[in-house]
């Protein structure tokens, strides 16, 4: 038993070792020297812990390693060849690069550089190859300090890898729940069954592997393809797992703060700890369990009754255990009610298996207890926080006021951390420009810090709020993406080329020079990064005819008074007319009336719609209408109006409604964090629509691909350029082609991944077969320039 209680029972902790300041996120085995093992660390460090001599049975710091300029995620020890006959270590981290480190010297000897985002994953294979995983979708092989292959398929973050005995196989799993089998760079298999991200892989055998996910389940699986077992125990996302040698028996950690060790199928014991996190764990040679956990503490457990810590330590850990708060929220202890909740009677009663958690009430508080089979007693864990389902966020005190959120934003890498409180009820946009003008920051960053904000408090609600296991990316939400607030990549910098003396290809002002100037121009076309909008409008048209008109013919419960019909033409008087329209802006109260009208039957709504398009253009309505909390509402009724059984008139103007929402701060940000239900939405459209349809779907393909400029996105960059590739199978118009093409070029331009993405989704023989053409030159010429893009 690894019991880790005071009255032995054969086995137990062995020790706790700090030394790091931050989270360990990754522990391994070393091969040198006998018994060690390596750590890394948030704290951008990697150590080297030996065990002691002395009768402590701890473990002694004997190298520490730096190099990196962010989080240390991941490790794994590269076996000893001829060159390095002590093996060599590496490790991955936050700031995209793979360092190897000898156990000689605390740099590293040599950086490995080319995903384009976090390396969150490596396994080691036969004669010095490596493979990463990363956050930017894929797997690369690295062999003599190369890049020999990059492994695409998955559609998001690949979060585990494993380099299987038999040569050139090699696994990935990945957010996108799916593990694939690679051969000699192609992906063979993929197999599916686990319901949320996948989070660890571990090989088995030539014919056999286990993985663990943040859907609570470990599977085992057949390399030809059946999973042949599910093993359940696990209350919340499992991070890391490591099988014990010669035998189908493992461990397992997670977000439900446990080790579980697996016997013959079965979960045999549950080791909790007093930290919310548990990310990784390894088995030493002489089969004793070392673990990483949030608190910065590395523990190892034993079985071997002579390697267990003092009594003294031993009830140290069993009294931070008991000290430490659950909280509800992370869903470690299922639904809580306090009211139905027994007192401590209930301990009177055994527990009937190893690791079982009971609730007690004491007086107003609640306690957990786990039973303990070597000691036959309740242990206790810890103290229940705010014990009920409706949970509120937790106000967090920075300079002596409460807050909702306190971000730490890393503006320059290596450089100190700056913090930004924010409140719900806060505008996020106001926050940022706070935070930027107090810091002494760019005001280029506005956007970028905004949208960070408005993604790390999404579904957080102040008040009552529904239980959800908030995956604990990082443990706080931090805006580290390289070139992100980095201070590399301002937004909006990008050139558009539009200075060149030719024309605006889009408003197609005027014709081009000559062929001759067309030669040497630069590239007019892409990357185009400002937004492109509707603006036409014939104001007496849509009022006087049409919503006047329909007005007339609409049923008593629909039809507008007159002074709501005066309210909207005022509108539409404010909003169109450019910069000397001596209209005050629109009301509040007119813009309520606006949204109220999109609600018309959609036999008449079309010209309310077409308000609404020129409406969301001038500041005011877009800040209202597409606002924290209006906006997801401005969305859902846009993308109902769009569904593919839907009226052609109000699917082409809600698409030009979204294309124009580009025109503000707020209308970017919901359309970026709301990118996959409207891109999911628009593709349906793509086929058979009119050649306005066509060319809106293609211009908000346009819009997002401008926005997705400069970010590392790959994962939005993704479905962009499936949705455009799509789109150009059944896409006539020519109009809406060009776009489409600029769509592309934005998305591949300076992004060598989003290039690479295209290749292998066969972009190049897809649009060929527009570079020849001539009517309008502007399609031939785009296209050969996203043709050069993708040599």
């Amino acid at each position: 038993s690894w019991g880790a209680g005071p009255t032995g029972g054969g086995g137990g902790l062995r020790c706790s070792i700090p030394g790091h300041e931050m989270d360990v996120r990754g522990v391994t085995a070393a091969l040198v020297p006998a018994g060690a093992f390596v750590s890394v660390s948030r704290d951008r460090t990697g150590r080297v812990w030996t065990p002691n001599a002395s009768p402590d049975k701890g473990f002694t710091e004997m190298h520490c390693m730096t190099g990196h300029t962010n989080f240390v995620s991941c490790v794994c020890i590269i076996a000893p060849s001829e060159t390095y006959p002590r093996g060599l270590i590496a490790t991955g981290g936050n700031d995209n690069n793979i360092c190897v480190f000898s156990l000689d010297q605390p740099q590293p000897l040599f950086m490995l550089q080319g995903h384009k985002n976090t390396v969150c994953t490596l396994s080691s294979g036969k004669f010095g190859t490596l493979l990463s995983g990363s956050w930017d979708t894929t797997a690369k092989v690295w062999l003599n300090e190369k890049c020999m292959m990059t492994l695409q398929g998955h559609t998001a973050a690949v979060w585990a890898v494993a380099i299987l005995p038999e040569q050139g196989l090699m696994l990935s799993g990945s957010a996108d729940k799916s593990i694939k089998l690679w051969k000699a760079g192609r992906c063979e298999k993929t197999y599916t069954g686990h319901e949320d991200c996948v989070r660890g892989l571990a090989v088995l055998s030539d014919t056999e592997f286990f993985s663990c996910s943040n859907d609570t389940s470990v599977r085992r699986w057949m390399v030809a393809g059946e999973c042949v077992q599910v093993y359940l125990g696990h209350t919340n996302y499992i991070y890391s797992i490591a099988i014990f040698p010669n035998s189908h028996d493992f461990i397992s950690t997670g977000e439900d703060r446990t080790v579980r060790i697996w016997r013959k199928g079965e979960c045999h014991q549950t080791i909790r700890l007093p930290a919310q996190s548990v990310w990784s764990c390894c088995i030493l040679p002489n089969n004793d369990i070392a673990v990483g956990a949030s608190d910065g503490l590395i523990r190892v457990f034993t079985e071997a009754e002579d390697r267990v810590a003092s009594p003294q330590e031993l009830l140290a850990f069993e009294d931070e255990l008991s000290k430490t708060t659950i909280d509800p929220k992370t869903g470690d202890l299922g639904d809580i009610k306090i009211d139905d909740l027994p007192g401590r009677e209930h301990l009177d009663e055994p527990g009937n298996r190893d690791g079982q958690t009971r609730l007690i009430k004491e007086a107003d508080k609640v306690e957990a207890y786990q039973w303990s089979v070597s000691e036959s007693r309740w242990m206790k864990i810890g103290d229940v926080v705010g014990g009920s389902s409706q949970h509120t966020t937790k106000k967090v005190t920075y300079e002596g006021k409460e807050y909702d959120f306190v971000f730490t934003i890393d503006v320059n890498e290596g450089g100190p951390s700056m913090k930004l409180p924010y409140n719900m009820s806060e505008d996020p946009w106001l926050t940022a420009h706070n935070f930027l003008q107090k810091n002494d920051l760019s005001s280029a960053f506005l956007d970028q810090v905004a949208n960070f904000i408005i993604e790390n408090s999404k579904g957080h609600v102040v008040g009552p709020a529904t239980p959800s296991a908030v995956d604990p990316f990082t443990g706080e939400p931090r805006c580290m993406r390289r070139g992100a607030c980095s201070g590399r990549y301002i937004p909006g910098s990008g050139s558009t080329g539009g200075s060149t003396g030719a024309t605006d290809p889009f408003t197609g002002g005027g014709a081009y020079s000559s062929a001759a100037f067309r030669q040497t121009a630069t590239n007019i076309y892409f990357p185009k990064t400002d937004g492109v909008t509707f603006d036409q409008a014939n104001a007496t048209q849509i009022m006087g005819k049409k919503l006047k008109e329909l007005n007339g013919t609409a049923s008593p419960e629909h039809k507008l008074s007159e002074e709501f019909v005066e309210s909207l033409k005022r509108m539409l008087d404010s909003v169109v007319g450019g910069a000397n329209n001596s209209t005050p802006p629109p009301s509040l109260q007119q813009i309520n009336l606006l949204w109220k009208a999109s609600h018309w039957p959609e036999d008449i709504v079309f010209p309310v719609l077409d308000i609404l398009r020129l409406a969301v253009r001038h500041p005011q309505v877009n800040e209202s209408l597409c606002g924290e909390a209006e906006g997801v509402q401005l969305c859902n009724h846009l993308l109902g109006l769009m569904a593919p059984q839907g009226r052609p008139a109000n699917q082409m103007l809600a698409l030009r409604t979204l294309c124009n929402c580009f025109g503000g701060p707020q209308g970017r940000a919901l359309l970026l964090a709301q990118r996959e239900a409207v891109l999911a939405r628009a593709a349906e459209l793509a086929v058979g629509g009119s050649k306005n349809t066509q060319v809106a779907l293609a211009t908000l393909l346009l819009n997002y691909a401008g926005c997705l400029h400069g970010r590392p996105d790959l994962e939005a960059k993704a479905q962009c350029l499936s949705v455009a590739s799509s789109a150009l199978e059944s896409v006539q118009d020519k109009e809406a082609v060009f776009r489409l093409l600029v769509a592309l070029g934005t998305t591949l331009a300076s992004d060598q991944s989003a290039r690479e993405l295209a290749r292998s989704l066969g972009v190049t023989s897809q649009i060929a077969k527009y570079s020849s053409v001539a009517d309008p030159a502007k399609v031939g010429e785009c296209c050969q320039l996203v043709l050069n893009e993708l040599q």
